[in-house]
């Protein structure tokens, strides 16, 4: 490796404390748009929000690089972010209110296998954006929902509004043992010992 190359790689042409400043103001916006513009960029990604988040990565890269392109810089942008992303969640983990604050509210979109109009609408999901959601789940068709809850945190939640066939095979199998059993008891009651 020449000398050149070496300095290249290792000299850092902007100060360290911009450096590590950068990333972490770059995180910090970040955090606070995503929280924003909703948890729907966190529960399913549509073509349109793919696309958004792959250029947002690109559109922030040079906020935080700045001027530097060493790998020594990109090391130490890379340790920044991971550190304050390290030092948050340890922060809103010892503090669960603010982070009950900060992460919202869950946005229930069907209640009592009814669907709620007004929550999707907030949270700006179609009907066939929730119904693939549902297909991934397992379920057929959004009739099939009792309960249907968007976390915070971008998860979905989805109950039944009947339980599924497999269960319900178990519970009659389930009964008519236990009614074998009892008839089985009662022969042998019957019978002379």
């Amino acid at each position: 490796m020449s000398a050149t190359m070496l300095h290249d790689l290792f000299h850092v042409s902007i100060p360290i404390a911009e450096k590590i400043l950068r990333p972490v103001i770059v995180y910090a916006f970040l955090v606070v748009c995503l929280r924003v513009f909703g948890k729907r960029e966190m529960a399913q990604l549509n073509p349109f929000d793919f696309v958004v988040l792959l250029s947002l990565s690109n559109a922030v890269q040079n906020a935080i690089i700045g001027e530097d392109n060493s790998l020594l810089g990109g090391l130490i942008g890379a340790l920044s972010l991971l550190l304050v992303n390290w030092l948050v969640i340890r922060f809103l983990f010892r503090h669960r209110r603010l982070d009950q604050i900060l992460a919202g509210k869950p946005a229930v979109l069907v209640e009592k296998g009814r669907l709620k109009e007004s929550a999707l609408a907030k949270e700006l999901l179609t009907h066939s954006e929730l119904l693939t959601m549902a297909h991934r789940q397992g379920f057929k068709s959004l009739k099939e929902i009792q309960t249907c809850v968007l976390e915070p945190g971008g998860a979905i939640f989805m109950e039944r509004k009947d339980p599924p066939p497999e269960d319900r095979r178990q519970t009659e199998l389930l009964a008519r043992i236990d009614h074998l059993s009892v008839q089985i008891d009662d022969l042998r009651k019957c019978l002379p010992a």
